[in-house]
Formats: structure tokens, sequence, C-alpha cells
């Protein structure tokens, strides 16, 4: 994306933020692309805002779900205002703080509303993987080649190319023949 643009979203998404919570006790606000964040697909964009709060484990996650209370609403318009955008973003809270920086403290997503971020399809069951950095770069890798639009697709793709090998199909007939020498214990 060019920098004159993610410079406009920037600004739109600052002051939408600023208009739909205003003296919400914030302490930035962001909006990060791929290479800013390991958590951004390629294509994509991640509109952060951080919500100012105590260092203290449990005061942190009460003020954040008072704040959350208080403005469930303003999320809502937050997200139909970056649904308008021509590229995915992904809308995230989280608690400030010491803590902020390790994504251990209280986080609020919301996913695109309408392509590639939202949520499972009938028939398809989340997943939460951790990857290694070689990881993530070989999924981004296949979205940039154009073989996969997500990093959800990409894992995908990789797991029909096992399916498809031969010898797929011997473990799936060993895994049966020893789950049926487990059931006879």
């Amino acid at each position: 994306m060019e920098q004159t643009e993610l410079d406009r979203i920037r600004q739109q998404f600052a002051e939408a933020v600023r208009r739909l919570l205003p003296g919400a006790p914030i302490e930035r606000i962001e909006v990060l692309q791929h290479g800013d964040d390991p958590e951004v697909e390629p294509g994509r964009l991640l509109a952060r805002v951080v919500v100012a709060a105590p260092d203290d484990e449990e005061e942190r996650k009460r003020v954040f779900e008072e704040f959350h209370a208080a403005h469930h609403e303003a999320f809502h318009e937050l997200r139909k205002e970056l649904n308008t955008l021509p590229v995915p973003v992904m809308l995230q809270f989280i608690a400030g703080g010491a803590q902020a920086e390790d994504r251990k403290g209280p986080l609020i997503q919301l996913l695109h509303a309408r392509g590639g971020g939202e949520g499972p399809a009938p028939g398809f069951t989340p997943v939460m993987a951790r990857l290694a950095a070689e990881d993530l770069e070989t999924l981004d890798m296949l979205i940039t080649a154009g073989i996969a639009t997500s990093r959800a697709e990409g894992v995908r793709w990789a797991l029909a190319r096992i399916r498809e090998r031969p010898a797929y199909e011997q473990l799936r007939a060993r895994t049966r023949e020893i789950e049926e020498l487990k059931s006879q214990f």
C-alpha cells in the first residue's frame, strides 16, 4: 500500500476513534500493515486502539471490561467504518500499560466483516496455531505468490498437498489399525 493511502487511513481511523470514543482513556491509536506486526497478513491492515490501563493484572481486567461495556456500540460503528475501506482491516482493542507489548492482557478483536477476514464458513473449524517466523514467512510467500489469499487459506492449501501424497493414505490406514488394537484392550 502506498504511504499516502496508509497515512489517509491512519488519519481517518484516528478521527473516527476520537469521534466515537470521546473522553475515553486511549493510550494510542495505530494502523499497522504487513511487516509492522507479525499478526498482520500481506494485503491487510490492523487498526489497533490501546486503552490506558494500570499494570496490576486484576485492575487491568476490570478497567478493560468497564471500557468494553461502556463503548460496545462504538466498537461496532468503528468496525462498520473500516468495512468501507478497499483492504481488509482487523480492528483490535488491547489494554495498555506494562503488559501491552506481550499481548497477555485483555484483548478484543473484531474481524473484517466481508471478504477474507470473517469468521469460519460452515464446515470449517477455527484453529489457533503458534508459528515460528519462518513458518509465517512461508505462509506470507504463498499469499504474495497468489496461491492463497490469507494465512488460513495457506494452511488449508498445505494440508491438502499433504493429503494428496500416497504416504498419507498409508498413515491413515496404520492409524485405523492402531485404533482397532486399542479398542481390543
